[in-house]
């Protein structure tokens, strides 16, 4: 199962780093290969400052060994081993008018020191988060994720675009992080449902990102906009890394279990903004775009 999905996400990240510089036409992405002292490594592909990617992450790693003591707090486990292989990716674009994209697809076992398994999951998703909303662009991200759930039985659109909608949610703001997509985690094996579907359907996923983000890019990449777009785009950055650094599980875990900090933080924006109680023109496109925040909107 592990090397099958690790093979997986490595193919995925070359499909998906390619795809970005091409649509970019200036900056690559540059490789950085680590290890792990405690067991395991990744590569960490970063793009900066280009025509359209003003930043952007697309990273692989595959970690092993002893469970940190806090991490089996949580999991309220013991001495135990653990194996977690994934793919996290976040792309910042220059233009405020395209949004940003997350995505994260990995998966976790924890086994006694003889090997035995004792436990195993797939977790991840996908959201996105505009600056300006276009209804049609979430109407496709969501489109794009109910197609790939409905194509297996296992997965439920309706419970992860909630489960989305619950998670990406700045409880100190009142308001989403974005417009959501998809999120699910701790897919076991149960007696409807084994490994080897959640499986198929984390690969389905996983395949049509690409699908559900770049004819957004294409469409909105070169729209026109001013300095008082930018400043509302670093605004809502601002939000962006607040979600990031007090809610985000994946962030938190990478902490706790001694992760590489570059990588854990290749997500937050190059330039950002915290202006004090900033409140957008009423009936605004700024406004409009809160509005959408604060209460979750079906979209397909």
């Amino acid at each position: 199962m592990k090397e099958d999905f690790h093979q997986f996400i490595r193919d995925l990240q070359d499909e998906i780093t390619q795809t970005l510089e091409n649509i970019d036409g200036k900056a690559v992405f540059k490789e950085d290969l680590w290890e792990r002292e405690q067991g395991g490594g990744g590569r960490t592909r970063v793009i900066e400052n280009g025509a359209v990617f003003e930043k952007g992450g697309v990273n692989i790693s595959e970690v092993h060994g002893p469970l940190a003591p806090a991490m089996q707090q949580y999991f309220k486990v013991g001495d135990v081993d653990f194996y977690a292989t994934g793919i996290s990716l976040v792309i910042h674009p220059k233009n405020p008018m395209v949004p940003t994209v997350h995505a994260n697809f990995r998966y976790f076992e924890m086994y006694e020191k003889d090997g035995t398994v004792v436990d195993s999951w797939f977790g991840g998703g996908l959201d996105l988060t505009p600056y300006y909303l276009f209804e049609e662009d979430a109407m496709h991200f969501h489109q794009v994720c109910k197609d790939a759930c409905d194509r297996h039985d296992c997965a439920d659109y309706a419970d992860f675009k909630q489960k989305c909608d619950q998670y990406f949610h700045n409880a100190h703001r009142g308001e989403a992080r974005g417009i959501g997509g998809l999120f699910y985690d701790y897919r076991r094996a149960t007696d409807e449902f084994s490994m080897h579907d959640w499986l198929a359907f984390q690969k389905d996923m996983g395949a049509h990102f690409l699908n559900a983000y770049v004819p957004i890019v294409e469409k909105r990449k070169e729209l026109s906009y001013n300095e008082d777009h930018r400043d509302w785009q670093e605004i809502r950055r601002g939000r962006y890394v607040e979600f990031n650094l007090i809610h985000d599980k994946g962030t938190l875990f990478g902490l706790k279990t001694n992760g590489r900090i570059e990588s854990i933080l290749m997500s937050l924006p190059p330039h950002v903004q915290w202006v004090y109680d900033h409140q957008p023109e009423a009936g605004s496109e700024e406004e409009k775009l809160l509005n959408v925040l604060r209460e979750p909107r079906e979209w397909v």
